[in-house]
């Protein structure tokens, strides 16, 4: 005898991998109920984290003047005439569209919004917290936990301090500063960096580890830092602070691990996020998350352990790679694998990934440092910004396009891009590694002119180049 349920699906979460999730399954004709505990729908994607960030990148980019002064050479610094307003213009529109464009996908698929937390009973029934008051029970054949992370908060570290910032509060800011501190230089850390230092905001940014984004390949890296330190950012690794503290004289000490006193107006904490998980219910389930808050899945995003096998998660609240992108993936896949719909049976093994620094830097596929470390033979081909017609024309003399193929079969293996739009760039090499093809696809292929994209072609031919060379050199030593 089968089980009559509420609902097919209960979503927990309205991010990015929950909202994709549960119009993936209402356009399949399930039952669907969301549920979010926030004051809307997005998540932090859109309230907190990917969209605001992005958009003060631009807004920066265009108040202070970073673009045309790479363009037309002239010295300008924003500094004291850029007030909080001005930065903060374009938040409300630009979040406020995706807001709406959101509620209305849900509405369109005829998905159940309700307001508030939501707590599992057991596999199949949550008590829900309505923010008007009362409590609901709702029962469904399957669970999505899509709930997203918080900042990670270090006990030392005084957040009540108002001139103390982690990655959302940032958002709330109430004048621009003469100074910044930020510690932790991952993705987070090094695109806050970028924003506030053409503003004229004197930033420190501090790494524990001995270099910053040890992902990349490391050219990108140090191409990066160099850029950082070219717009007047102070790099510092291999420190952690020991102490954070707000002084009389209305400044934030920081004392770091290597003995080297920082004093400035404001300080950003972004080394970390923590999984949404608490107030769950999970242990009714037998689960219980890692000390930061995370749940394991299996390749199909079903939670490891949980009882009954029909409770899935998606997005942060898994870990890496914790991006708005994968997040909405992993929500597609999760949902096909529960309902069998043979539709979308598994994410992507090619994921991109984007930083919005200025310059901007994005990957896909293998470094030379990865392919070291598996015994891959591999070349390499580059092409610069300075020598691509639109290069000049947009001003980005410094900027890179590097591919990495194999030798034998000339297989693309990575693509790495800093420099203007290099995060949509990105997506022609990712392309042809999906296919498995070789280098020579961008020799075949005609680009437009002038554009950035046309530095594949280039990069293609520095490459076979190079791979004639080597062999020539090979032939001649035996």
């Amino acid at each position: 005898m089968s089980t009559t349920y509420d609902f097919d699906l209960a979503v927990i979460g309205a991010g990015p991998a929950g909202e994709k999730a549960a119009a993936q399954a209402a356009y399949f004709g399930k039952r669907v109920a969301i549920i979010e505990r926030a004051r809307d729908v997005g998540g932090a994607c859109v309230n907190t984290g990917t969209l605001p960030s992005k958009t003060l990148r631009e807004t920066a980019l265009f108040l202070s003047g970073f673009r045309q002064r790479q363009l037309y050479g002239f010295t300008f610094n924003a500094g004291e005439s850029v007030s909080v307003a001005h930065f903060m213009s374009r938040q409300e529109p630009v979040c406020g569209s995706e807001l709406a464009r959101i509620r209305e996908n849900l509405g369109r698929h005829r998905i159940e919004l309700l307001w508030g937390s939501a707590k599992l009973l057991d596999e199949h029934t949550l008590e829900v917290a309505e923010r008007s008051g009362g409590t609901r029970t709702l029962s469904s054949d399957v669970v999505l936990i899509a709930t997203g992370s918080t900042p990670f908060q270090p006990p030392h570290i005084p957040f009540a301090d108002p001139d103390i910032d982690d990655s959302d509060t940032i958002l709330e800011l109430d004048r621009i500063p003469r100074t910044m501190v930020i510690l932790g230089g991952g993705v987070i850390g090094c695109e806050y960096a970028t924003i506030f230092a053409p503003l004229g905001v004197k930033v420190t940014l501090v790494e524990a580890r001995d270099k910053m984004l040890p992902f990349l390949d490391l050219e990108m890296t140090q191409l990066l830092v160099e850029k950082l330190d070219e717009i007047g950012i102070d790099v510092i690794t291999k420190a952690e602070a020991k102490s954070v503290e707000k002084r009389a004289d209305g400044l934030v000490h920081v004392l770091l691990s290597n003995g080297k006193e920082l004093v400035s107006e404001k300080l950003l904490f972004a080394a970390g996020r923590n999984g949404n998980t608490r107030g769950l219910g999970l242990e009714g389930i037998g689960v219980t998350p890692d000390k930061r808050g995370q749940v394991k899945v299996d390749e199909h995003f079903r939670i490891e352990g949980a009882r009954g096998g029909r409770v899935y998660a998606a997005g942060d609240v898994i870990g890496f790679p914790a991006l708005a992108s994968t997040s909405m993936e992993q929500g597609r896949v999760a949902v096909c694998h529960a309902f069998d719909l043979g539709y979308k049976t598994k994410v992507s093994e090619h994921l991109p990934y984007g930083i919005y620094t200025i310059p901007e830097v994005s990957f896909i596929g293998e470094t030379e440092q990865s392919c070291e470390a598996k015994g891959i033979d591999y070349v390499v081909g580059r092409a610069r910004y300075r020598d691509n017609a639109r290069g000049q024309i947009v001003g980005d003399l410094d900027g890179m396009l590097k591919l990495i193929f194999a030798a034998d079969d000339k297989r693309l293996l990575g693509v790495h891009i800093i420099g203007e739009r290099a995060t949509e760039l990105v997506h022609i090499g990712q392309m042809v590694i999906h296919a498995g093809g070789p280098i020579d696809t961008f020799i075949y292929e005609v680009f437009n002119y002038p554009t950035l994209s046309e530095m594949y072609k280039y990069a293609a031919y520095d490459g076979l180049g190079n791979l004639a060379r080597r062999n020539a050199l090979l032939r001649a030593t035996g």
